[in-house]
């Protein structure tokens, strides 16, 4: 068999491979297709803002491959139509139920409150504000400044890792790291945090903590106090000089010891008289 006649053998081999390969292939993907189901889901036809509610000009619908639909896609605009957004949502995504109000509850700020949670507003300046940093979408600590015990000043940490969700009239929830300013600030709490708050505003100064979001621990922080600012930890208190006490010591004499006797010699003549006499004591 000469060499000529070997090669062409090879290439028809080769030629009847591909053509069953192909074959096999083009069968494969027919039959694929045939079972693949395709179904209409609800899209956002263009960006939609935190706190807007949906109407038919902000969805439509698209054809999608079922097994590449998220679980709890809507498939009927009614579904969707005047429900409140909670997330933002942009052109062209799946419109899910976690990004929307129940139905119902309407839309903008009361659309973002979850059961069981309220929303509380602080007045604030640049400084409270971290210089305008505090964004929507941002946590925060709040301290309070005031006046406390007998008269010193101290620091508390009334509520750790509180969500912000508006920044003056502003919901978007979007922290682009520009500033913005704003006189109040809306804060996501419980029912007994908001009487903290609230409690905390009146009687003290209110001071707000910017959080790195990923950092979610809680401390358990003491009041800080006046005299912990000063070296030492603790304000000398002012020594009070106190006056000795004198002790009165009564001694006890002895009475003096009564007079000696005296005496007298008379001598008369060669006779010598001695009389003794007892001194008078009462002179």
């Amino acid at each position: 068999m000469n060499r000529s006649r070997l090669l062409m053998i090879g290439g028809l081999a080769l030629a009847v491979g591909l053509l069953v390969s192909y074959a096999v292939y083009d069968r494969l993907r027919a039959h694929g297709a045939s079972e693949q189901q395709f179904v209409q889901v609800v899209v956002a036809a263009n960006d939609i803002q935190i706190g807007s509610r949906l109407s038919e000009h902000d969805v439509r619908l698209a054809v999608f491959p079922q097994a590449s639909v998220p679980p709890g896609a809507f498939n009927r605009i009614s579904q969707v139509r005047d429900r409140g957004v909670i997330l933002p949502i942009t052109r062209g995504d799946f419109v899910l139920p976690d990004k929307l109000a129940d139905a119902n509850a309407g839309a903008g700020m009361p659309s973002m409150i979850p059961q069981g949670m309220r929303a509380v507003s602080v007045r604030v300046n640049d400084v409270v504000s971290v210089a305008g940093f505090v964004q929507p979408g941002t946590r925060v600590d709040v301290l309070v400044t005031g006046i406390h015990g007998a008269g010193e000043n101290q620091t508390t940490t009334v509520l750790e890792n509180v969500a912000v969700i508006a920044v003056g009239r502003s919901l978007l929830d979007r922290m682009t790291g520009e500033t913005q300013n704003a006189g109040v600030i809306t804060l996501l709490v419980s029912p007994d945090d908001a009487q903290k708050l609230t409690l905390a505003s009146q009687e003290g100064r209110i001071q707000l903590a910017l959080r790195n979001p990923l950092d979610t621990r809680k401390e358990s922080l003491g009041a800080t106090k006046t005299s912990a600012l000063v070296p030492g930890g603790q304000t000398a208190a002012p020594a009070i000089e106190s006056k000795p006490r004198v002790h009165k010591v009564v001694e006890k004499t002895a009475p003096p010891p009564p007079p000696a006797p005296f005496q007298v010699e008379i001598i008369r003549g060669g006779k010598r008289d001695e009389t003794k006499f007892k001194p008078d004591e009462n002179n």
